[in-house]
């Protein structure tokens, strides 16, 4: 019979798609070229606009880089400006040559280019090269009066505005073309709606073709399916198509599926019939027996042998229980050892065995005419919780199909727990007799056991309580996480106002040292010359008042460096310089500033150094000095009798800390000043270290102070790398013991100094950190003997001071008259400059900074640039002394520099030097 031609619905439907796509094709073929040419324009925009955008704005950086190269080596001198003004000088043409080669389509744009070139070439011709030029010359002059015209400025704002002209047209030029691309973007869309129509109006016509033959199809295989549905369960019956295509396919998958679900059903009810036969044995021989015999007349098998596990002596061993079709006991051997045997290697790998060759020398199955070989053998394990308990193996005739095999395997994943609960029955029953002597001891048990277990019914109840607590907390964490971060935001606000207030602290600072500075300028000048006494006009009561006033203003400036050093440590802006200190000088230091203090207190002085102490350490000797000199001169003022010590050791590697050890040091030093003075109670051993704090009011009456120098030496410690520790007790002395670490590594990483904020530092870092150290190191010589040497050199000098202050230009005034120096005066920068052009050449200028209407840096540049002063001495006088004033002083003209308040004998040297060169 001819085969009946396979037209199936996969076909029809196949079909049906042709046509659409068909269609979609010669729809497809019209749009493609308007996508292509919009693609074109799309691209066009993205590549070429962009590009051109790109390389004006590497062009303007170039130009950029090379007025900032340019500019900084004319500031600094430094050649390593140079080096992006000499990049940039060579990479621009290169951006040019392309952004002019790119637009080749545009000569309107191309001709402002080139106007753009020719600009940046007159700025380099007129601007850049001339001043570099100049600059390498050393030609100042010229430069100054280049600067003052600046023609380049004119140049870069020629080029900015080109730059803008040219990048305004380029931007209408994309808007236009972007406008023409969302024209013909709207005609695609237009005939890509037609097309939709066009392909929705063929799909509906072919859809209800192909449904019409679909349907009718499905009807008949509906109606056979529920004719089998109406069988009450009846699977016998089958399903019959006679169309040839996906239809017939799904009935005879259908009657595949009826076919599973029988043998499906026929499984389970052999495993509920076998499950069923477990209930009433009491023993593990029974119930083997029984398993063979249901599963062998359930499989067909003709041949079975079950093996259960045994403990002995030799360890796990596999023993024969019960066998099926059995000639005479010989079914099999009577043990098995784990991985011995097919047996052994089942329960090895916990894995089942199916072997349909079975070899010639098997075990033959005997029957009433004869023996015969198995055809197929099935060995499987039964586990119990992972573990193997038995194994059975069954042979057959036949081979053991799929659904035998999967029976038989479902059937033992329970029959485990069976024949473990029929072990432990038979353990039991065993145990309950062995137990009856022991009735007492077990009810005894049982009891403590009841307790036990009511105990842990209390715990499982606690742990449940807890679990909710925790649930609540986990809710609370939640919570507090949201406020923790809205927290987080408020201190990010409150850092912000805390830098402000740094600021305006800093700038309160410095105006607050100016305007002290200033009078006390006068104070010590005049308090100094009166102490003199040179005229001999004073008494001796008079002098002493004169000495008096000068030790005040002494101190008091040293309340200032305090202050000021402290205000630096707090907002973290005070430098740390680590470099080599030679401890081995340390104790003639000591010895040198401190024995006549000891002697005119009357107080031993005592210096100890151990050998071991290295000669070299790294750390910061300003700071150190200002500590181990604070801690002695602490010592000496508390101390009225007996001796100050000074202990200077290394610390021995067993004392030294955990948290010693994690720093990077070559050694750790300890510095210990004791003394045998009044003492410091116990609670007040922390309050001491706090800024203007002393251990009670009666001190503070008693020996004087501010309470700063211990605060500043805990901070310098600190920022060094150490710490200060204290042992005192009342009436017998104290110990300050100072742990320092030698920074050989520099490991102390610092933050930088913020230069935006204003600090008063160069008078404060270049004098003594403490004024009453300062006496002891420096006495105040007369500067009687000083001005006298002077005499010849300052005799009939024509001084000019400028300052805006009238005290300070009466003690200066005073002062240099009586060295025979011709004294003028000027308030300010403009009055300055009209004296030096209306009167005689003056020998030597000293020169304020901050003052009115002309500060001192505008009125030095002005002498050394319009007057060509150049090789007139400048002292630039300032209380105001900022981090980099000297610098800028310098380089604003000065030839020297000093802050006030001012050491006479230090100005008169200074004025020295100046006026014999």
């Amino acid at each position: 019979m001819e085969k009946k031609m396979r037209f199936g619905i996969k076909s029809k439907i196949i079909i049906g798609y042709l046509i659409v796509i068909v269609c979609l094709f010669i729809a497809f073929i019209v749009l493609n070229s308007q996508i292509s040419s919009l693609q074109k324009e799309r691209n066009f925009i993205i590549d070429h606009d962009i590009e051109v955008h790109d390389l004006t704005n590497r062009i303007e950086k170039h130009l950029l880089d090379m007025e900032t190269g340019q500019r900084g080596y004319i500031i600094t001198g430094e050649a390593s400006y140079l080096e992006p003004y000499n990049s940039a000088a060579t990479s621009w043409e290169k951006d040019y040559n392309a952004l002019y080669q790119l637009l080749n389509n545009n000569p309107n744009q191309q001709e402002k280019l080139e106007k753009i070139k020719g600009s940046i070439q007159d700025w380099v011709e007129a601007a850049g090269e001339p001043t570099i030029a100049l600059k390498k010359e050393n030609n100042t002059k010229e430069l100054q009066q280049f600067f003052e015209k600046d023609p380049g400025r004119q140049y870069m704002d020629d080029i900015r505005s080109q730059f803008t002209s040219f990048r305004n047209v380029e931007k209408e030029s994309t808007e236009t073309r972007a406008t023409e691309l969302d024209e013909k973007n709207q005609k695609i869309k237009i005939g890509l709606y037609g097309l939709l129509l066009f392909v929705t109006l063929i799909s509906l016509a072919i859809a209800i073709v192909l449904s019409n033959s679909i349907v009718n199809t499905i009807k008949e295989v509906t109606q056979t399916i529920k004719r089998i549905t109406a069988s009450k369960g009846e699977l016998k019956g089958r399903i019959k198509v006679r169309s040839n295509d996906e239809i017939k396919d799904l009935g005879l998958a259908t009657n595949a599926l009826l076919e599973n679900i029988e043998e499906r059903n026929w499984l389970q009810t052999n495993i509920a019939h076998a499950v069923t036969m477990y209930q009433g044995i009491a023993s593990v021989d029974k119930l083997a027996e029984k398993f063979l015999f249901t599963v062998s007349e359930m499989t067909q098998a003709s041949f079975g042998a079950f093996y259960v596990r045994e403990e002995n002596d030799k360890g796990n061993l596999f023993v024969k229980q019960a066998a099926f079709a059995d000639r005479k006991g010989d079914a099999g051997r009577e043990s098995f050892l784990i991985g011995e045997g097919l047996i052994g290697q089942a329960a090895l790998e916990k894995r089942t065995f199916v072997i349909n060759d079975v070899p010639d020398t098997y075990q033959l199955i005997t029957s009433g005419l004869g023996d015969v070989k198995p055809k197929s053998i099935f060995i499987v394990p039964v586990l119990f919780e992972d573990e193997v308990i038995a194994v059975i193996e069954l042979a057959s005739l036949h081979e053991f199909t799929v659904l035998e095999q999967e029976l038989i395997s479902q059937v033992i994943e329970t029959f485990g727990l069976t024949i473990n609960g029929v072990i432990r029955r038979m353990e039991i029953a065993r145990l309950l007799k062995e137990s009856q002597a022991m009735t007492e001891e077990l009810q005894a048990q049982s009891e403590e056991l009841q307790t036990q277990s009511e105990e842990l019914q209390m715990q499982s109840e606690e742990l449940r309580m807890i679990n909710e607590q925790l649930e609540e907390r986990t809710k609370d964490a939640e919570e507090k996480s949201f406020e923790l971060e809205a927290a987080k935001e408020d201190l990010e606000e409150k850092a912000h106002q805390l830098e402000l207030n740094s600021q305006y602290k800093s700038e309160f600072l410095a105006n607050m040292s100016h305007e002290l500075r200033t009078p006390l300028n006068s104070i010590l000048i005049l308090s100094e010359m009166l102490e003199e006494n040179a005229a001999k006009t004073l008494s001796e009561d008079e002098e002493e008042y004169a000495r008096i006033i000068h030790s005040s203003g002494k101190d008091l400036l040293a309340l200032i460096n305090d202050i000021l050093d402290l205000s630096k440590v707090e907002s973290g802006k005070l430098d740390i310089l680590l470099a080599e200190m030679n401890m081995s000088e340390l104790p003639d230091q000591i010895e040198r500033n401190f024995s006549h203090v000891a002697e005119q207190k009357n107080v031993q002085l005592k210096i100890n150094k151990a050998q071991d102490v290295p000669d070299i350490i790294h750390t910061d000797e300003k700071r150190f000095q200002q500590i181990v000199k604070n801690l002695l001169s602490n010592a000496f003022k508390f101390t009225e009798s007996g001796s100050v010590t000074v202990s200077i050791q290394r610390v021995a590697d067993h004392r030294l800390t955990t948290a010693m050890r994690t720093v990077d040091t070559d050694c750790w030093l300890e510095i210990a000043v004791a003394d045998t003075g009044i003492g410091i109670p116990k609670e007040k051993h922390q309050l001491i270290f706090e800024a203007f704090q002393q251990a009670d009011g009666a001190t503070v009456r008693k020996y004087g102070g501010t309470g700063l120098g211990l605060s500043i030496c805990s901070e310098f410690a600190k920022l060094l790398g150490g710490w200060i520790s204290l042992s005192s007790e009342v009436g017998k002395g104290s110990t300050f013991t100072l742990y320092l670490p030698s920074l050989s590594n520099g490991l102390i990483d610092y933050e930088k100094v913020n230069f935006a904020y204003e600090e008063v530092a160069v008078s404060v870092e270049e004098a003594e950190p403490e004024a009453e150290i300062t006496e002891i190191d420096h006495p105040v010589q007369p500067v009687e003997s000083s001005l006298q040497d002077d005499e010849n050199v300052f005799q009939d000098k024509r001084v000019l001071i400028v300052d805006d202050d009238q005290r300070n230009i009466f003690a200066l005034k005073t002062a240099l008259a009586k060295q025979g120096m011709t004294i003028m005066t000027a308030h300010n920068g403009i009055e300055c400059l009209e004296m030096m052009e209306n009167s005689e050449p003056f020998d030597l200028i000293l020169m304020d900074i901050m003052m009115p209407q002309m500060d001192g840096y505008e009125a030095m540049q002005k002498i050394r640039g319009e007057l060509k002063l150049v090789d007139l001495p400048i002292i630039a006088l300032t209380a105001k002394a900022m981090k980099n004033d000297r610098e800028k002083c310098l380089e604003a003209g000065a030839s020297d520099y000093i802050s006030k308040p001012l050491d006479l004998n230090q100005l008169f040297s200074v004025m020295r030097v100046w006026l014999v060169n």
